[in-house]
């Protein structure tokens, strides 16, 4: 399963544009799951006004084996100008739409929500007018609470693949009804919040586990979900049990959105970060549309 079809054939990222942003980004020391995680919709995503940043280093304390970002018992100091660095940058970028997500850290004693929360108000101080979503760890009680006080615009958290197939793809210490907690969680502390997440296809997954994991997703109240393929990083990474073609993607989109999605975004280079989902978002964000008011009722069994 090593020979992509032609329909995962892209062209590595370049040009101009991409050039000045990634020297912006390396001039402050900054990193972003754009580059790190080797995201097939980079170049489309800069130019177009969003980005995904990557905070508190580049080293993750977890090693889940579909992810290509770099792994270690600890995690590189944090940066305490990191918030303010990424503001700046956000500026330098002229994004409309910004995601932050992080590596894992369980070197923390807060597993580092008190620093997303402070980038949070960081950007919002500087660009009142920019949309941040967050994509977290598996922030739970205290820790949830002090990421959501400082007022992301979307809340996002992955639960990545169906439940059987957590244990060999997720760290050992991730978990499938976690991370259904975590996305409850954000729903309990703040009802009017967006809240999203992400599933891979690709690696065995059956279609009666598929639908059960959108109901789970539903049952949680989440908003928004993306699906898209599953691609080995290296060979050191768990293998690709299929390609699964664009029509299939297509007939995902319409089952998701049947379960009352109010999005979905479903392709093979879709991604938890993409382009069309935020474009989406920042529509309803922008027009004070909350949760609920644009959920199409789907079955209840």
């Amino acid at each position: 399963m090593d020979r992509k079809p032609p329909w995962l054939k892209i062209r590595p990222p370049g040009g101009e544009t991409y050039a000045e942003l990634k020297s912006i980004l390396r001039s402050r020391g900054l990193h972003t799951v754009c580059e790190e995680a080797r995201c097939p919709n980079v170049s489309e995503c800069w130019s177009g006004g969003t980005a995904t940043f990557m905070l508190m280093g580049d080293v993750c304390t977890r090693g889940c084996r579909f992810c290509a970002v770099k792994t270690g018992k600890r995690g590189t100091p944090l940066d305490p100008a990191e918030p303010e660095k990424i503001a700046d940058a956000v500026a330098q970028m002229k994004l409309h739409y910004v995601v932050l997500t992080s590596v894992d850290r369980d070197d923390l004693g807060d597993g580092g929500a008190e620093h997303f929360a402070a980038t949070i108000r960081a950007i919002k101080a500087a660009h009142p007018e920019v949309l941040v979503e967050v994509l977290t760890p598996d922030y739970l009680g205290p820790h949830l609470g002090t990421l959501l006080a400082g007022g992301p615009d979307v809340f996002a958290h992955n639960i990545e693949v169906v439940e059987r197939l957590t244990r060999p793809f997720r760290d050992p210490r991730c978990s499938y009804r976690k991370s259904l907690d975590v996305l409850a969680g954000a729903k309990r502390l703040r009802p009017e919040q967006w809240t999203k997440s992400s599933i891979m296809l690709g690696i065995g997954e059956s279609e009666d586990e598929l639908v059960q994991s959108l109901r789970d997703l539903r049952a949680v109240g989440v908003d928004v979900v993306t699906l898209g393929q599953y691609l080995r990083p290296s060979p050191k990474h768990l293998p690709v049990h299929e390609y699964v073609p664009p029509e299939r993607f297509a007939e995902l989109r319409v089952l998701a959105e049947s379960l009352g999605f109010a999005y979905v975004a479903s392709g093979p280079l879709v991604r938890s970060s993409y382009r069309a989902g935020e474009l989406f978002l920042a529509g309803v964000l922008r027009a004070g549309k909350r949760p609920g008011e644009l959920l199409v009722a789907g079955p209840t069994n």
